[in-house]
């Protein structure tokens, strides 16, 4: 089948925070982004604006002192990004090549060629895949189920309430940890009898007093009731078998996030769980013109407002390469569009032919 071609300055992957502020900046800049994200798909968990288009109040984002509906802030963000002229394309990327160029992205029906790629396809909580942990209204997911305390904790449906930890990691005893301000109480459920946590996150678990573990079970079930949401869990012992329901107000799934980089495996440095590697100076990968913001670079805050930030520089970002301005990389040196590398010490320039050039300007004895 013979696919259309597009030609285009920037080209972004992804539709949440990241993506539509990164579109917002370049469109502003008048680099005519085109913003690439996957259709809604209920078998392949995938929605247009990412992770908040399954929230439903949120009230740490700025700007908003009285919150604000997760799909109706993605919307403002899409609108805004539309306004400036990004361009939207929902497909299926099957395809990448980044050995050089404009690079090359394949879909269906479209061939686009990138002077410059903005990947920001974030990263997605790992589920349980029992009855009830689904969106609403299959399940009680964002009505009571979240892979998120510090977004859903402080909701008012959970405050003075009995909610459940799954997982025996860093990330559940920090979800935990964070929960007891404003929990009742919180029962961490692990499926073993000891946790996988650090110790310094296991002494301080142990320490809290609003914590409860329950160790070597697992959750066959989350139980609920229509618009109310979550009322308990069905927990099954792996040691006896037996089980039991236990009463709880929410469930926090936290068994870790896959980055969503498959994609790109072989071509973009990854760290071992796959989250893309940029510079700590920018959102520059080791590819030179191909940028990544938001969750699929950060394993630590996975915050609307911290991927917004990163889109924001991302765009930034490309917008100096495509200047011709250096741009920071991973590996500590710079890189312009031509191929030019600045060393990590700013006194030589590497030109593309290898030729070493001094990166200063020589004084004439007057300037001296």
């Amino acid at each position: 089948m013979l696919t259309q071609t597009l030609d285009r300055e920037v080209v972004i992957i992804g539709s949440g925070p990241a993506g539509l502020t990164a579109a917002i900046y370049a469109a502003r800049a008048n680099l005519r982004p085109l913003l690439i994200d996957a259709p809604s798909d209920a078998e392949r968990q995938t929605t247009p604006g990412g992770q908040l288009m399954i929230t439903t109040e949120v009230e740490n984002y700025p700007g908003f002192p009285h919150s604000i509906q997760g799909p109706e802030l993605m919307e403002a963000f899409r609108l805004q990004a539309e306004r400036f002229g990004t361009e939207f394309l929902e497909e299926w990327i099957t395809d990448v090549d980044l050995s050089e160029r404009p690079f090359i992205l394949q879909t269906g029906n479209y061939t686009v060629n990138a002077q410059t790629l903005i990947i920001a396809t974030g990263a997605s909580a790992k589920w349980l895949g029992i009855p009830g942990e689904a969106k609403v209204p299959i399940g009680f997911g964002g009505n009571g189920v979240s892979a998120c305390a510090t977004c859903d904790g402080p909701l008012p449906g959970f405050r003075n309430r009995e909610l459940v930890v799954v997982g025996g990691g860093d990330t559940a005893i920090e979800e935990a940890t964070f929960l007891t301000r404003y929990a009742s109480k919180v029962y961490l459920i692990h499926r073993r009898d000891k946790l996988r946590a650090s110790k310094i996150m296991q002494d301080k678990a142990f320490q809290n007093k609003k914590i409860e573990f329950v160790w070597n079970t697992g959750v066959e079930e989350i139980l609920g009731e229509g618009n109310s949401g979550v009322t308990g869990v069905r927990l099954v012992n792996l040691q006896t078998n037996e089980t039991r329901v236990l009463p709880c107000a929410g469930v926090f799934i936290a068994i870790g996030h896959k980055p969503n980089t498959d994609l790109f495996k072989g071509q973009i440095d990854m760290d071992e769980v796959g989250y893309l590697i940029t510079s700590h100076r920018s959102t520059a990968t080791n590819v030179p013109g191909v940028f990544a913001c938001g969750d699929v670079q950060d394993a630590t805050y996975r915050q609307a407002v911290t991927a917004a930030g990163t889109g924001c520089m991302a765009a930034l970002d490309a917008e100096r390469f495509l200047d011709h301005l250096p741009i920071p990389m991973p590996t500590g040196d710079e890189v312009t569009i031509e191929g030019e590398h600045v060393t990590p010490d700013h006194q030589a320039i590497i030109e593309p032919d290898g030729t070493m050039i001094p990166n200063h300007v020589a004084l004439s004895a007057q300037d001296e």
